[in-house]
């Protein structure tokens, strides 16, 4: 019989959870592996009525979810009633002459069914067929009637049994079963299984019968893709380091732990989370060292430090997620409630979408909303269900967004959009494929014009890694203001690399009572701090009628962009317009209009990013732009070549952007063929780059430092080019700045 002190009854969120203590079994708390296990399992189940998941605790905690719960449950409550018939109705000479056979029955009814139904249930099979042996070889007619009544009842039994859903279940493994055998049970329960010092839950084992279609690894996490049997779905399973340690190594974990979550990091704390992270990780190694010499366990100062690491992402930090965010193709993870229900989602930059082995409990997710109030200084309560901010962990910077109750009436629920590491660049995007080295080209002329542009396209399209590749491509002694709800420009790492730039953080148009400033409010006030190319992060709401202020005033003198959702350059408008209601004359301060769209492919599985339009937004029409050919495209997308390709207008010179440009530039005022050969050097530049990166194996020539130095000397060549002979040569600009290429990455190769 369990004892009170065994186990507890929990409400996490919606589950009702039975957690049982085992830490003084002298067994393995496994009911699919030990009979002692299962029978005390399903004696607590029978006193506890209702429960949705198991929790068993022993070192690590073995968890059965609501399916394997159900079928416990199932048993406990037959167990319990077939317990408590009573055969008090029955004569003292049916007990006297059935005697024997109520021993047998019991034994198999009150003992053996809690501990092995599938056992159980055989040897009902097999007492029945032998009565029914004896009975026809003849039994005494006084004994006959109290046999039949007893049969009756035994069938009776056999009948309750045999409706389990174990017994259902597991109909291949029952011919042949003999007593102790539970590889049957091993079939139907598999335990999720987690050390003790973790809330997230983690499926361990790889899916049977699906097909491993990738493999790598990331740190010390190993990663593997599945396609899952008969499906499209595609498992992401990762066993991280914290999964691969013994068992007295999660045992000075969990003490760790213990202690260090005794300190409750306050918001001043989180205001510097690389600060807060080495204090906790200095903290953790002395704790490791301090617990490891007392329970005589002998580690080496990179098992400290690697346990540090674990244990400041099971306190402070995000837990698992950080393991996601660590792998660069992991794009945006999506978490969903009820918590403990379903897995972890995410996005893969080579495999799309993707589930993981990952379950989220309700512990970890009310641990993760605590963590972002604090370092966000925003509430996720009822009055405000939502909370958009972001997060900088080791590896990754990300945003989030957080929904609750009454919005979420299930509960907590979160999205992660990881960032690239380090700013996107034109050169990258040429190698993805997201534009073509013309396309490139033609992007670097018109921010080098200062030209007012959105940049559009859906969720997930790289709206704002668009955005932050136009800021790589600014040169670095511009000025650049920046004005974002939630952190997600690339410009703690831009100022690394020597740009002036200014971040502004402002209100969420979601949070109602804050003390943050309106994202409106930010945009006039930058229009008092001085010449500045302008970022929006994203225009959503009353700002836009400041954004399109800071266009017209900031006309012709730096680049004004920013973010909009909408699927073409029409949708722009209608949205700026109709749901934004900026004047219709106001919109036509915007110049360029570039829409990004994911591309599917044809199984409809994969998706691949693009640049499907830059188009231009004329000035000379009055109601509808779309029917008075306000938008002339300057490139677009083709399908059949997935490429961006020019249009007409662009390559008979009929744009009056570009016309706007080169009037202001002696040498291309009225010279089109001068501005095409520019936007053409530009291009060559460009695809010169990802060709060397590509020939040398070295993707590091992509990236930002050296593309923004390639951008730096571009420009000085440029300059020097005209003093020499007058103009802007292209082919003389384009060869010395290849030599300077050559020389450049020959330096890099003897590590100079």
């Amino acid at each position: 019989m369990a004892s009170a002190d065994q186990y507890e009854i929990v409400k996490e969120g919606e589950e009702i959870v039975l957690k049982v203590d085992a830490a003084k079994f002298t067994f393995f708390p496994s009911v699919e592996d030990e009979e002692r296990a299962m029978a005390l399992i399903v004696d607590m189940l029978s006193e506890a009525g209702t429960v949705t998941k198991i929790i068993i605790s022993q070192q690590r905690d073995y968890e059965y979810d609501f399916e394997q719960t159900t079928m416990l449950s199932e048993l406990a409550v037959i167990w319990r009633n077939l317990k408590q018939k009573k055969f008090a109705q029955l004569s003292p000479e049916f007990l006297r002459f059935m005697d024997a056979r109520l021993i047998k029955y019991k034994h198999i009814v009150h003992d053996r069914l809690k501990a092995d139904p599938i056992g159980a249930y055989v040897e009902l099979v097999r007492f029945i067929r032998n009565e029914k042996a004896i009975s026809e070889a003849g039994l005494p007619t006084n004994v006959q009637p109290y046999h039949d009544k007893f049969m009756s009842f035994v069938k009776d039994t056999l009948e309750q049994v045999e409706a389990l859903r174990i017994i259902r279940s597991a109909r291949e493994d029952i011919a042949g079963f003999h007593a102790g055998d539970r590889e049957a049970y091993r079939k139907l329960f598999s335990p999720i299984i987690r050390p003790d010092f973790m809330y997230t839950k983690l499926m361990s084992l790889y899916p049977p019968e699906a097909d491993e279609i990738g493999n790598y690894q990331i740190g010390q996490t190993d990663v593997a893709i599945f396609q899952m049997p008969d499906s499209v779905k595609y498992l992401y399973h990762i066993m991280p380091p914290e999964f691969k340690l013994s068992e007295e190594i999660y045992s000075l974990l969990d003490a760790a732990r213990k202690i260090l979550s005794e300190h409750k990091p306050t918001k001043n704390e989180f205001v510097d989370p690389e600060r807060i992270r080495h204090v906790f990780t200095n903290i953790g190694m002395d704790l490791l060292d301090e617990l490891s010499g007392y329970k005589g366990i002998q580690l080496t100062t990179k098992q400290k430090t690697d346990l540090a690491e674990i244990l400041c992402r099971y306190t402070i930090g995000f837990g698992l997620i950080e393991v996601l965010l660590e792998d660069e193709d992991v794009q945006d993870i999506s978490i969903n409630s009820p918590m403990g229900r379903t897995p972890m989602f995410i996005v893969h930059g080579e495999f799309g979408d993707c589930m993981t082995n990952i379950i989220p409990t309700h512990p970890e997710a009310e641990s993760w909303a605590g963590k972002l109030r604090l370092m966000s200084g925003r509430p996720l309560d009822e009055a405000n269900p939502i909370l958009d901010t972001e997060i900088e962990t080791p590896k990754a910077r990300t945003r989030v967004s957080a929904i609750s109750t009454p919005l979420n009436p299930s509960g907590l629920a979160f999205s992660f959009r990881r960032h690239r590491d380090k700013p996107w660049t034109f050169p990258l995007f040429v190698k993805s494929g997201m534009v073509t080295p013309m396309a490139a080209g033609l992007m670097s002329f018109l921010i080098d014009g200062s030209r007012t542009m959105l940049v559009a396209g859906t969720r997930s399209s790289g709206k704002t890694s668009l955005l932050g590749c136009v800021m790589t491509e600014l040169m670095r002694r511009a000025r650049v203001i920046t004005i974002e709800d939630t952190l997600e420009l690339p410009t703690t790492p831009l100022r690394r690399l020597g740009y002036n730039i200014q971040a502004m953080k402002v209100a969420s148009s979601l949070t109602k009572g804050t003390q943050e400033v309106s994202a409106e409010e930010g945009i006039r006030t930058t229009l008092r701090l001085g010449d500045s190319a302008l970022f929006v992060g994203e225009v959503r709401s009353t700002e836009a009628r400041a954004l399109y202020e800071s266009m017209r005033v900031g006309a012709l003198a730096n680049v004004v962009a920013g973010t909009i959702h909408g699927d073409s350059p029409y949708g722009v408008y209608d949205r700026v317009v109709n749901d934004l209601e900026v004047p219709k004359t106001s919109f036509k301060a915007t110049d360029i209009v570039v829409v990004a769209n994911p591309i599917r492919s044809p199984d409809g599985i994969h998706r691949f990013r693009r640049v499907t339009q830059i188009t231009e937004v004329r000035k000379d029409w009055e109601d509808d732009p779309l029917r008075e050919n306000g938008f002339v495209d300057l490139m677009k997308y083709n399908a059949e070549t997935d490429q961006l390709e020019p249009s007409e207008e662009l390559l008979s010179g009929n744009s009056e952007v570009l016309k706007s440009i080169a009037a202001n530039v002696k040498e291309w005022a009225g010279n089109w063929e001068a501005v095409w050969e520019n936007i053409q050097l530009r291009a060559d530049v460009k695809k010169a780059l990802v060709d060397i990166a590509e020939a040398e194996k070295d993707p590091e020539l992509l990236e930002a430092e050296f593309s923004i130095l390639c951008n730096d000397v571009f420009h000085n060549i440029c300059e020097s080019v005209r003093d020499q002979v007058g103009y802007q040569k292209p082919d003389r600009i384009l060869f010395e700045w290849t030599e300077w290429l050559k020389r450049a990455v020959k330096r890099r190769k003897d590590g100079l």
